[in-house]
């Protein structure tokens, strides 16, 4: 069993998460039980499924989470990119947020690698 708050595809994920709290705090009150809720859900998906992956003990189910955890990442970039789309984010944030999402995801096999490196 692997550490989760070691891996850096978790660190990522993590500080993405903590972003999309900050940023759906923004979005208007009637998105509450809507985006804002859908967002929130996605971003915390993906540490989430990392860490319950890399508890599972093998490289295989950590494999099996790091795919999970990718589709809510996509998810997310979508939700993302309609937000912006409804004047709900601004630009910048939205490049910003677009690049940390897109960052984590390609720290994942890279993670993979490491962890099963780690457990061989």
């Amino acid at each position: 069993m692997q550490d989760f708050k070691k891996l850096t595809v978790w660190q990522k994920s993590h500080q993405l998460t903590l972003a999309i709290d900050q940023l759906t705090d923004q979005f208007p009150k009637q998105e509450l039980f809507g985006l804002t809720s859908q967002m929130r859900r996605s971003a915390a998906s993906i540490p989430t499924n990392i860490a319950e992956g890399s508890g599972r003990g093998t490289s295989s189910e950590l494999a099996r989470f790091l795919d999970i955890a990718s589709g809510s990442a996509c998810e997310l970039e979508y939700q993302l990119l309609l937000a912006r789309d409804l004047n709900y984010v601004q630009t910048a944030s939205y490049d910003k947020i677009d690049q940390d999402c897109k960052r984590s995801n390609a720290c994942w096999p890279v993670s993979l690698a490491r962890y099963g490196q780690t457990k061989n």
